[in-house]
């Protein structure tokens, strides 16, 4: 498994998260599109952010096999940072809407 594929999966995850926050909690939809580029971006933002810490993609298979534990917690992180980024980019958009 290389980094490209862990990044690609750890995208994947925060789309999962950032969708299943949404049906979890109907008032932060932002629709199916939205909602999938929110987890993108969260997803991404959130694994360059803190995967500095020791769990991003190039750490996990440096040493030639993957180390799962690294693995696990770099797809949670992913899955928190889709489901956070949706929260948060609904509560900016409901913002700018009172504002308008």
């Amino acid at each position: 498994m290389t980094a490209t594929l862990i990044s690609l999966i750890s995208i994947l995850i925060g789309i999962i998260g950032a969708n299943t926050t949404a049906i979890t909690f109907k008032k932060h939809s932002l629709g199916v599109i939205g909602n999938t580029i929110v987890g993108v971006f969260g997803s991404i933002l959130f694994i360059k952010s803190f995967g500095r810490l020791g769990f991003d993609p190039f750490t996990i298979v440096q040493s030639g096999n993957i180390n799962f534990s690294l693995l696990l917690l770099n797809l949670l992180v992913s899955f928190l940072g889709g489901a956070i980024a949706l929260i948060l980019i609904k509560k900016l958009k409901l913002i700018l809407n009172k504002n308008s």
